[in-house]
């Protein structure tokens, strides 16, 4: 009886040290801890059964009611640390100092979190031995906690389960799958902006069709230099839309399934045909992004954009915005390249504060002072009070540009959003804020892509998306690096063994 009581003792015992490791050796399996728990208290209990008619006996002993008082004593202490633990479980917080907030997820991926309505399996395939997995499983601990029981998870070895990974299609290690009833996608690498692209892919009933307007000298989608579209299609792409060109003016009109249509920046007029197209698909509520660049330094033809424009109570100005300011000398950029951070209340905007976008070579864009009934114009974005709107081209042409009376003073507006009946337009002074020189500084991306998401009528998409993780290495000279070494390694040990030996000293002197 009493070998059988030993033998419960030891193996509960186990199972409250199992317990204690779980949360570092399986994070994804809470629902062992109090099983683990509860099956190692029994345990212990039971084998306490046997002792109990010798501890009667020995009670009255001084020595006895010293060690119940010290048991009693770590039972309430193991019972706080239960409580804490099962409370933090619940309730936890983070607290992300990093510069970019590189361990904390970004809203765009909470809000899709939040916001799930069928519920998403991710498995993870890595070894237990492979470098990224704690990083993973903490990711993919983050998304759950976002997804309000929505999202499940588990890292599942491919050596030990290959019939899993044969199921996936999975052949490399480190492959995320992320699967709902109806549809799966595989993330390559344990990144949040691949996740959250998968995580829109997975949830999103259809793709939607954007087209891209080509034909006008417009930058292409092909095109991978500093000039091209390659960058921002991929980024649509990214976000769950098919991207196309059209040749409108081979086409005639506009495909009946497109969802956006994007003319990025015409270096010749629209020709008549491409406009009347255009003011068809506006008028059975389309969606329309035009990005029109200023009439110089080069020279460039926008009647045709201006009439199809007015229509919706948007002005194209003939100017070219000069900001000169010391945060663009501080990010290292010219006059021609304002810097945006004022933002009016939109949806496309309203995560932006405190993010800055860079408008380059742009012209201002503003409302008519009269508007059809029916129509809305909003402002989206101001230059800062120090730019101006530059009108004379030979100064441009010269390099010597200075504010005149007839220039328009800041804050001038550089992006507006029309909207009439369904039908819905969004207007840049400028095409370099999407192309591949301009696209990833900063806020542009975000603020192109939500302009996108908005026109698209999918404003759960509006949101400052996942950054890829910002290596800030810190640099010491000679001198900090020695104070680096010497202070933890050789001071701090210095005193402590100083402030030991001076300790025993006096006890012994006091003796």
């Amino acid at each position: 009886m009493r070998r059988a009581a030993d033998l419960a003792f030891y193996f509960g015992l186990v199972a409250l040290a199992a317990a204690v490791a779980q949360p570092f050796a399986l994070p994804a399996q809470t629902r062992l801890w109090w099983p683990l728990v509860g099956a190692g208290a029994v345990l212990i209990l039971l084998s306490l059964l046997p002792r109990v008619a010798d501890a009667r006996a020995s009670l009255g002993q001084r020595s006895v009611r010293y060690g119940l008082n010290t048991a009693v004593m770590v039972l309430l202490v193991l019972g706080v640390i239960g409580f804490v633990e099962a409370l933090s479980y619940r309730h936890n917080a983070r607290l992300d100092l990093t510069e970019n907030r590189r361990h904390s997820l970004s809203s765009q991926t909470v809000q899709l979190l939040g916001e799930l309505k069928a519920d998403v399996n991710a498995v993870a395939f890595f070894r237990s031995d492979q470098p990224g997995k704690r990083v993973a499983e903490d990711l993919l601990g983050q998304y759950a906690r976002a997804g309000g029981g929505r999202f499940t998870w588990k890292v599942v070895d491919p050596d030990r389960e290959p019939s899993l990974a044969r199921r996936y299609g999975v052949e490399a290690y480190g492959t995320v799958v992320l699967e709902t009833e109806k549809r799966s996608e595989k993330v390559s690498d344990a990144q949040e902006e691949r996740l959250t692209n998968a995580l829109v892919k997975v949830t999103r009933e259809q793709v939607r069709t954007v087209y891209v307007v080509q034909g006008q000298g417009e930058r292409q989608l092909g095109d991978t230099d500093r000039g091209g579209l390659s960058e921002a299609r991929t980024a649509m792409e990214r976000s769950n839309y098919e991207v196309k060109p059209l040749v409108l003016a081979r086409e005639g009109k506009v495909p009946e399934d497109a969802a956006v249509v994007v003319v990025p920046g015409p270096r010749t007029d629209l020709l008549a045909p491409v406009v009347q197209a255009l003011e068809e698909y506006l008028g059975r509520g389309g969606k329309l992004l035009v990005m029109i660049d200023p009439p110089f330094p080069q020279r460039v033809q926008d009647d045709g954009v201006k009439r199809l424009l007015a229509g919706y109570g948007v002005v194209l100005g003939d100017n070219l915005i000069i900001e000169v300011s010391p945060i663009g000398r501080l990010f290292g950029i010219g006059p021609e390249v304002p810097i945006i951070q004022q933002y009016e209340a939109h949806p496309i905007t309203r995560d932006l504060s405190g993010i800055t976008t860079l408008f380059p070579l742009t012209r201002t864009v503003g409302e008519a002072k009269t508007a059809a009934e029916g129509l809305r114009v909003d402002v989206l974005a101001r230059t800062s009070p120090e730019s101006w709107g530059e009108t004379d081209r030979r100064s441009i042409e010269q390099g010597q540009v200075q504010p005149d009376p007839a220039d328009p003073r800041g804050p001038l507006p550089v992006a507006v959003v029309a909207t009439k009946d369904k039908a819905r337009i969004a207007v840049y002074g400028t095409s370099s804020l999407v192309s591949n020189q301009f696209l990833n500084l900063q806020g542009n991306r975000d603020f192109f892509l939500n302009t996108v998401s908005w026109l698209a009528e999918e404003e759960d998409l509006i949101a400052i998306r996942p950054k890829d993780p910002k290596q800030t290495p810190v640099f010491l000279s000679s001198q900090q690096a020695q104070a680096v070494f010497w202070i933890p390694v050789v001071v701090l040990p210095g005193l402590v063994l100083v402030a030991g030996i001076l300790a025993v000293v006096r006890r012994r002197a006091a003796r």
